[in-house]
């Protein structure tokens, strides 16, 4: 279901979908199994010419974004979700830096950085990951600190849930200037917060892949990553301090995890849809309640994507932040129960490798837990209210002040 969209458009989703559908949807159980890096798919999207969709037109890229046409950029990742969900947050990081340097770097930087990507195809993430409470076992606290230097900044510390962290060659660094922990779990002053680019080629930089041993998405090899003492020169400073705090950056991104929700969804409405047939159990009526139900949540996370899509083309940013936090609620929960629903009406062979619902099922359990949904609701309901709240990283105790923007 693609709406409203224009013919070139359109397109590139289907040029993205074919990609999916004739290459990557073969490759993702091997990429789960092995829990390693989808190369050959980003190398396909590359030689595809689909490798830069948020970079902008006069540098290259497809000039996909929230001021001239976010939505496709959301379709082209529910394809990719489609077939492998790990493939689709890889890509979701390395489309979100290119959004990011769009809208906050300086010319010389979007030179420096889009050439890169358009000419030599480098892979870039967005790392903030540094959670401050200790769970039992663990032994080493987490988060990174940063030294202001004359030329620079020296960094230190570590960052957990690394996406792609192997694979890429440059990271955006969400770090804070008064002790560890990033953006999402800081208390202090929205300014204390600063963007860097690091290039991970630095020998300073390692990665720990014993961290990573999850239930899902485990081809999004979302290493422990470790700076020591790693230099990160002032020019590589990304717009200014506080800035993705301020301005709420965040919630640009957050309605593009409804659209790889909706991906998950779609493809595990697909595989039971012809497994129902195949099996001929498309006369039980308990089948048909629970494919009419996944029938009806894909067309309504469809329809609130769309909704806020527009709502950013349009200029409409207030409305577009409160609606991409209602979307990025109900598609999580729309998307588990239509999971939930084609797993029932398949049976419990449909959890047996090599099944594609089996590993829907456990990339998406884990993946919908970037954000936990109670704290989205309840942020949602504190906005309603009129009460101090999060629009951005839903902080059930928001220290910031109600909405830094207005």
């Amino acid at each position: 279901m693609i709406s409203n969209l224009t013919l070139n458009k359109q397109t590139l989703v289907e040029r993205i979908s074919q990609l999916a559908r004739d290459k990557f949807a073969s490759r993702a159980a091997c990429y789960d199994r092995t829990a390693t890096f989808p190369t050959e798919n980003f190398e396909d999207i590359f030689n595809a010419g689909l490798y830069a969709p948020a970079v902008p037109t006069e540098h290259g890229g497809l000039g996909l974004g929230h001021q001239t046409d976010i939505f496709t950029l959301w379709m082209m990742t529910k394809e990719l979700a489609k077939v492998d969900l790990s493939l689709a947050r890889c890509w979701e990081g390395h489309a979100n830096a290119q959004v990011i340097i769009a809208g906050m770097a300086n010319e010389s930087q979007k030179k420096r950085w889009f050439e890169g990507i358009v000419q030599r195809g480098e892979k870039w993430a967005a790392w903030s990951g540094e959670p401050q409470s200790q769970i039992p076992g663990q032994k080493v606290s987490l988060g990174t600190t940063i030294q202001v230097v004359d030329d620079g900044y020296i960094l230190d510390g570590t960052k957990v849930f690394a996406t792609s962290a192997p694979a890429t060659q440059w990271a955006v660094l969400l770090v804070n200037s008064t002790g560890t922990g990033g953006s999402r779990h800081s208390n202090s002053s929205p300014t204390s917060v600063l963007m860097l680019a690091c290039d991970l080629s630095d020998p300073s930089v390692s990665f720990d892949d014993s961290w990573w041993q999850p239930i899902g998405m485990r081809g999004t090899v979302s290493y422990l990553v470790r700076f020591n003492q790693t230099f990160i020169p002032k020019k590589n400073l990304i717009g200014y301090p506080g800035q993705y705090v301020i301005e709420e950056w965040q919630t640009r991104f957050t309605p593009q995890y409804g659209a790889a929700f909706l991906g998950a969804a779609e493809g595990a409405y697909d595989y039971a849809l012809a497994y129902i047939k195949k099996q001929k159990k498309g006369h039980d009526p308990y089948v048909q309640h629970r494919i009419a139900k996944a029938a009806i949540n894909i067309d309504t996370m469809h329809f609130w994507l769309r909704q806020v899509a527009t709502l950013w083309e349009t200029g409409q940013e207030l409305e577009a932040k409160q609606a991409g936090n209602r979307a990025r609620y109900i598609t999580e929960a729309l998307a588990v129960e239509t999971v939930n629903d084609c797993i029932h009406a398949c049976g419990a062979r449909s959890l047996i490798q090599p099944s594609p619902l089996e590993r829907i099922f456990r990339d998406l359990s884990f993946y919908v837990l970037h954000d936990n949904s109670d704290h989205v609701l309840s942020s949602i309901g504190q906005e309603i209210l009129g009460q101090s709240f999060d629009r951005a990283y839903f902080n059930t105790h928001p220290t910031r002040q109600e909405n830094l923007t207005e």
